[in-house]
This record gives structure tokens, C-alpha cells and sequence, in this order.
């Protein structure tokens, strides 16, 4: 690793330290409104907690705020379009379903910036050369997202994010932190075309 390359990670380390602790103490408010309606919407527990790979691939818990409701065959709950409730799609429109997650980014799990943190059982599915996004911490936020966010297809946002690793640098990061306030507002992408959410990825892309 470069000089540069490690002045960047920790700088970058310190940037994700006071960030975080100023989001979670400023927005205690907003989040407390946000557990009100997530608690009245979907019932308790509001937030959703999962393992996913961090760093090297070592497993931590995320925590967001819930948006779906459990799955129920039943009451034909069982797709993410199904589970995903109209309180739900407005958090997520607006990321404010992700504002606990800066306690993972606080702890060191996460950073603000890197390559979104997918689902466990993918680590298995990846190629050597794709299985690379996991030599940084996952981010909030990434070059993948600002380049299309849910919108992007597996192999185009997996190249994405290595190309991260092997180009991060704090003029990037400022960048990509630029284009994320962008499509925040102007709320683009948020979905894959014909998916409530992000398909699933099952290799070889």
C-alpha cells in the first residue's frame, strides 16, 4: 500500500469518527420520530439488524431502520415489493432509514465512504478480482452509488468498487460525497429497473 493510500485511510478513519458522532448526537431528534412512525408502521423491533461482510469479509451486525415487513406466505407477503410499505420507500428515498447505521461507521464496521456492505452468503458467489472490494471498510455511501445507485447492474457496481480500492483517494471521496447530496435530492436511482429493490446477485456477472 502507498504512502498516499495510507495517509488517505486515515484521514479518512478520522473524517468517519467526527462525522458520525455529530450525525447521531444532531439527529437524535429525527431518529426518534423516525422509531415513532417505523414502531406504529411496522411494529417493534424498529430496526433491522443483519450480519454483513466487512472488511476482509469479517462479519459484523449492520443497523438501519426497519422498512419491510417480515416475510408471511399467508398474507402474501414475500417479495421485497410486497414487504416494502409506502413509509418505507419514502425512508429509503431519503436515506434516513440508514441514519443508525453511523453507529456502525462510529465503531469502525463501516466508513462513510466504500463499497456498500451485501449479503453474507454472496462472499461465496464472488470472483478473486470482485472479491477485492472487501480489502476496505464498507461504506454509507459509494462510488458504485454515486454512479447509478440501485440503478447500476452487479457487474458494472462490482467493478465499481474495486476500482475504488485501487483509486481511493480524498479528492474521490470528496466527490463522491458531492454527487451523494445530488442524488439525495434529486432522489435518483433508489430502485433497479422493474425491482423494489436490487436484484439478487447469484455470480458470474
Amino acid at each position: 500500500m502507498s504512502l498516499a493510500t495510507r495517509v488517505t485511510d486515515a484521514v479518512q478513519r478520522a473524517v468517519d469518527i467526527g462525522v458520525a458522532a455529530t450525525v447521531l448526537v444532531v439527529s437524535a431528534p429525527v431518529m426518534g420520530a423516525v422509531a415513532v412512525l417505523v414502531a406504529r408502521d411496522l411494529g417493534r423491533p424498529v430496526l433491522f439488524r443483519q450480519p454483513r461482510p466487512g472488511r476482509y469479509g469479517r462479519p459484523f451486525t449492520l443497523i438501519k431502520f426497519r422498512t419491510m415487513r417480515d416475510v408471511d406466505e399467508r398474507r402474501g407477503l414475500v417479495t421485497d415489493a410486497d414487504r416494502l410499505t409506502p413509509l418505507g420507500r419514502a425512508l429509503r428515498a431519503t436515506s434516513l432509514d440508514e441514519l443508525p447505521t453511523m453507529w456502525n461507521v462510529l465503531r469502525g464496521e463501516m466508513s462513510l465512504i466504500g463499497p456498500r456492505p451485501l449479503l453474507m452468503h454472496y462472499l461465496d458467489l464472488y470472483t478473486p478480482e470482485q472479491a477485492r472490494r472487501h480489502l476496505v471498510r464498507p461504506g454509507v455511501t459509494g462510488l458504485a452509488q454515486v454512479s447509478g445507485r440501485n440503478a447500476v447492474n452487479w457487474e458494472e457496481r462490482l467493478a465499481l468498487d474495486v476500482w475504488y480500492v485501487d483509486h481511493r483517494s480524498l479528492g474521490l471521496h470528496a466527490r463522491i460525497l458531492a454527487r451523494t447530496a445530488l442524488i439525495l435530492l434529486r432522489r435518483h436511482g433508489i430502485t433497479a429497473p422493474g425491482d423494489a429493490t436490487m436484484p439478487q446477485f447469484t455470480g458470474g456477472a
